[in-house]
């Protein structure tokens, strides 16, 4: 009889006995693993289980249900925005972000998000909403909103470009085209990206 990863643990897991936050952590990267892998629809609480050498009814007692342990796989496997990049000019600036939001996109729980927002239905995808915007949206929002801060201040960027049209102008751009044109963001693509559309859309009136 052949079985897959996902439906049968090793022998040897029945011996594993680990609790808490050790065992925690094990489930949760075994959801990720399975999101990133086998996607959304892909994903059962039986392969997570086996996944994470435990059984299942330890799954369902910390998570209910399927969406609640993604929803804490997703939260927990995120990436940290903690600092803009600072390399001494907006357009290098720029360069450096996208290219850490790009990293981010296909890291392994950037796998998982995105077959999250493409399996869903909308009902699904709205328990995820907020996982996915105060994890990722809004993080690189904000640190968008400090580099053009910064460009201002040294008058490379005109004034009026600190509104939210021009900073939901990358996310929006690297979704859109990651998800409908399967773009997976190369060194060569940002750059065009950040000189035909972010610098002359930044740059001072006269420049």
């Amino acid at each position: 009889m052949v079985t897959s990863r996902w439906t049968a643990a090793p022998a040897q897991a029945a011996s594993l006995r680990r609790r808490g936050a050790v065992l925690e952590r094990a489930i949760l990267d075994a959801a990720l693993e399975q999101l990133s892998t086998v996607g959304w629809n892909g994903l059962t609480m039986e392969g997570v289980a086996a996944g994470a050498q435990t059984g299942k009814a330890a799954v369902y007692r910390r998570w209910p249900s399927k969406e609640d342990l993604v929803a804490d796989a997703l939260q927990a496997g995120l990436p940290s925005f903690a600092e803009a990049p600072d390399l001494g000019s907006v357009r290098e600036d720029l360069l450096a972000l996208c290219r850490q939001a790009r990293d981010a996109m296909f890291s392994r729980p950037g796998f998982a998000v995105r077959a999250v927002i493409h399996e869903c239905d909308p009902i699904q995808a709205e328990r995820f909403h907020s996982v996915i915007f105060d994890g990722i949206v809004e993080p690189t929002i904000e640190l968008l909103r400090e580099v053009i801060a910064r460009g201002i201040e040294r008058n490379e960027v005109r004034a009026d470009a600190a509104n939210s049209y021009v900073f939901d102008a990358i996310p929006a751009m690297m979704m859109y085209r990651s998800k409908m044109r399967g773009s997976e963001w190369g060194d060569r693509d940002i750059e065009e990206m950040i000189d035909q559309l972010m610098v002359p859309l930044l740059r001072p009136d006269g420049d």
